[in-house]
């Protein structure tokens, strides 16, 4: 493995912001310090004006997953290239139990897929049948294969949903053996009721998506949630919080006192529910879940990442394409043409998480450079076990680093991503921001357009305890 020299840069981390060298041996940083002085076989790139960043960790993909009928689109070897260009170097993927089989099973499967990852990637796992047997087989995750955070739905009825008893039984195993709880946090009961008559009246089009998933039934939910983990003392993680509601209940909870954190993603942060309003079919784009959201829910978002009641910025991306072609109609929001609850519910974002962030948080909203990479790298590397492994520039940490041009005005297209699915949510929007170069364990991956990895180059990573930070 080469010998690299990062030197001239802005190093910045979660607490750090200062000019120095970097010197990377064997995929790890070895020494950083002022004019570092090294051979001519050392391989040398000059970071002069860019800032370099600990890369990118996103906890919250759905890659190559089936759902229900449809698929996501990406394998794990695309949505990690397009997650590379984005400036994110770790991933942490959902992989889920089979109902009627074991978890471990599940893991298994998921490796498989996971052999294809360009860069380096670890697992949740998602909970669909909570029994004896397989609350034993979530300690052996934790202990012995490093999966140390469990998905749990309060949606989806007859899906993936559990119910408050399962819920709380595996938030205690989860708890009692140091891991972390991520709960997706809507009412799939009255949801689905108001999805049926929705349906039955010929309400049929994608707004009404958003028109039956309520804000105070992601309010409910939440605060259901953070009550079952409190009683079952155990930490808890909302996944993609998007409603003023649940963020009053989060705040609630952690000044209490109450191990309760909570991520947000971009689409929530810049999009609103105007976005359903676009012509027949074309709002389908936007159809995730939670639904997007009006500008007040926005505004009590961007509160929250002030406040640090929201800890971490992660995509969900879970990419279903828009048209049926080239891939065919498992993979494509064309399922639901006529029926808006039978649209894949999930939308991309790996490649646009870093640039968006800066752009919009940094540039635009007041936050300091230290909290966006503690945001999009630090917090969710220490929330899930991955610190100080991932998400920091310190010595004896992988060298997962990114240089980052922070003057660069570029425009976002579709047609230029590294990802199968055929659309943006964010096509033509104008950000100041750009991923220069990616190092991934001291190797360049990316090079400005160019591509330096390959598929199969990244390693699965064990986690240690989850839910502190």
């Amino acid at each position: 493995m080469a010998t690299v020299l990062i030197k001239n840069g802005r190093i910045v981390t979660a607490v750090d912001d200062y000019k120095a060298d970097i010197l990377i041996e064997d995929g790890r940083v070895h020494t950083i310090g002022m004019d570092i002085a090294v051979g001519a076989d050392v391989e040398v790139h000059d970071a002069n004006g860019l800032l370099v960043m600990p890369g990118g960790v996103d906890v919250h993909t759905h890659l190559d997953w089936e759902f229900g009928v449809a698929r996501t689109a990406d394998t794990f070897g695309t949505g990690t290239t397009a997650a590379a260009f984005g400036g994110t170097t770790t991933v942490v993927d959902f992989c889920n139990q089979t109902r009627g089989e074991s978890p471990l099973s599940g893991l298994e499967e998921w490796h498989k897929r996971a052999a294809s990852a360009a860069v380096d990637v670890s697992a949740h796992m998602i909970m669909l049948d909570i029994n004896p047997q397989s609350m034993a087989d979530m300690e052996t995750l934790i202990k012995r294969e490093g999966v140390t955070s469990f998905k749990l739905f309060m949606a989806y009825p007859g899906v993936l949903m559990l119910d408050d008893g399962d819920l709380f039984r595996a938030m205690r195993v989860a708890g009692g053996n140091g891991a972390m709880t991520c709960v997706h946090a809507e009412n799939g009961g009255v949801i689905r009721v108001l999805v049926e008559e929705a349906v039955a009246a010929g309400r049929t089009a994608p707004k009404y998506h958003s028109l039956t998933r309520p804000t105070s039934m992601e309010g409910e939910a939440t605060h259901r949630a953070i009550r079952l983990a409190e009683l079952a003392e155990a930490p808890l993680y909302i996944v993609h919080l998007s409603a003023a509601e649940a963020l009053a209940a989060v705040t609630e909870a952690r000044d209490r006192d109450i191990m309760v954190h909570a991520e947000t993603c971009p689409h929530y942060l810049f999009l609103t529910d105007e976005e359903y309003e676009r012509p027949e079919f074309e709002s389908a784009k936007f159809v995730m879940t939670p639904p997007l959201r009006t500008h007040t829910h926005q505004t009590a978002l961007w509160r929250g990442l002030r406040t640090a009641d929201l800890q971490v910025i992660s995509t969900d991306h879970c990419p279903f394409c828009f048209n049926e072609q080239p891939l065919g109609m498992k993979f494509s929001k064309q399922q639901g043409k006529d029926d808006f609850s039978k649209i894949p519910n999930g939308a991309p974002g790996l490649e646009t998480r870093l640039p968006l962030i800066y752009d919009g948080g940094v540039r635009n909203h007041g936050m300091s450079i230290n909290r966006f990479v503690e945001l999009v790298s630090t917090a969710p590397a220490k929330l899930f076990g991955l610190f100080p492994k991932k998400g920091t520039i310190a010595v004896g940490s992988d060298a997962d680093i990114v240089l980052f041009d922070p003057e660069e005005t570029w425009t976002i297209r579709a047609t230029e991503h590294h990802s199968r699915i055929d659309y943006s949510m964010f096509e033509g929007r104008s950000v100041t921001g750009r991923v220069s170069k990616v190092f991934s364990r001291g190797r360049m991956i990316v090079d400005g357009r160019e591509w330096l990895g390959k598929e199969g180059m990244g390693q699965f990573v064990k986690r240690g305890e989850s839910g502190k930070i």
